[in-house]
């Protein structure tokens, strides 16, 4: 039989008798240790969302501003040292244009694998791919910023980036760039100038640009957006254009030596050791092959002064008549008055698409109702 255990009785307190007079203390002065973790609860939430709050990224379509990047302009907060070859071809000076305003453009959209999209030189690469896997390798807080910012595996980068292409853009490019911040890759739209090194994908979009190691991909649409940097002297907001993927994979892109100014094939993955002539020649030379032509200046030229009417009371017996159309009655009795000089006939309207050129390589964008990026007809995809 299992003995019984009697617990013993609690003791019971007396009551504590409150004096009228007492003061109650509060709570921080009775009970001190309980302060100091209530400060330091505090003091960590307060870190905490202050930690938070640098480091999340908002979304590009937040930004309100495009940054205009020239050739050497690293720009904010880049990934890793420049991997540009020392060799790297350059674009002729430009022709000064006016400066950019604020207003609303509509860009033009052209197929990554358009011929003469972009350039190179012949046998030699525009950037260092491996200089740059060892840049983004070194560091796996930077290699996981960049595979989130470039959207692809972390595990697979090095080889994600031996698959892309190395070449110049031959356009001003509208993307969207990356920065690194703490720890963290930041969005924000830019335009690249043309002579820009990148590394494109088999899709024929730019994945990397070589000046500063930041993943790119493709922009957004930005309302009210404001043009903040420097533009250089060819620049016009009417002549960026946004390059479109492909809708299949690519095996090579033609593009074109800028140092000799001929065609090129180049297989995608290779760093121009593969160059070739193309099988399929372009219907026109890379000189007239003009990816976005030149917006026409508005003629700023004086008009001629229109000669003063006589009046009809007192007509001049010298003033010279105008030309009458044929279908026109005669009227002897009035005198005909000069209104204006006759005007010269018209020249023939100018083209867009250079002599020689199929009309559907290089297609206009229409402008959207809404002022954004309006897609225009999907140009052939050149398989090389």
């Amino acid at each position: 039989m299992r003995a019984s255990i009697r617990r013993p009785h609690a003791v019971r307190r007396p009551p504590v008798v409150r004096r009228p007079d007492a003061v109650r203390l509060p709570l921080a002065v009775r009970r001190p240790h309980v302060a100091v973790l209530a400060v330091l609860a505090s003091a960590a939430l307060i870190g905490g969302c202050a930690t938070a709050r640098v480091t999340e990224q908002p979304a590009a379509a937040d930004s309100r501003d495009v940054l205009l990047q020239p050739l050497a302009d690293q720009g904010p907060n880049p990934f890793t040292d420049s991997a540009v070859s020392t060799d790297a071809p350059t674009p002729p000076p430009g022709t000064p244009e006016p400066s950019p305003t604020a207003s609303v453009q509509v860009l033009r959209e052209i197929t990554g694998s358009t011929p003469g999209l972009y350039g190179g030189t012949r046998a030699e690469s525009s950037c260092d791919v491996e200089r740059q896997v060892a840049h983004l390798t070194a560091e796996p807080a930077l290699a996981r910023a960049f595979a989130e910012g470039a959207g692809i595996n972390e595990a697979n980068l090095a080889n994600w980036l031996r698959e892309l292409t190395p070449v110049v853009l031959r356009a001003d490019t509208r993307v969207t760039n990356h920065g690194y911040r703490d720890g963290a890759p930041v969005a924000f739209q830019s335009v690249l100038q043309a002579g820009t090194a990148v590394l494109v994908d088999r899709y024929g979009t730019p994945r990397v640009r070589c000046a500063c190691g930041n993943p790119l991909r493709s922009p957004v649409d930005v309302r009210g957006a404001k043009h903040t940097g420097r533009p250089w002297p060819a620049y016009h907001p009417d002549r960026v254009v946004v390059v479109r993927p492909t809708t299949t994979v690519i095996t090579s892109l033609v593009i074109v030596d800028v140092v000799h100014d001929t065609w090129i094939e180049r297989k995608t993955g290779t760093d121009g050791d593969e160059d070739r002539s193309p099988a399929v020649v372009p219907p026109c030379e890379p000189d007239d092959c003009d990816l976005v032509p030149v917006p026409p200046a508005p003629d700023t030229s004086d008009a001629p002064e229109k000669p003063t009417s006589p009046a009809p009371s007192s007509p001049s017996p010298k003033a010279p008549k105008a030309p009458r159309t044929p279908d026109a009655p005669e009227s002897p009795e009035s005198p005909v008055t000069p209104d204006a000089p006759p005007a010269e006939p018209e020249g023939p309207a100018e083209s867009e698409v250079p002599p020689g050129f199929p009309e559907d390589l290089f297609p206009s964008a229409p402008e959207g109702e809404d002022g954004g990026v309006v897609p225009p007809g999907l140009p052939e995809t050149f398989e090389g």
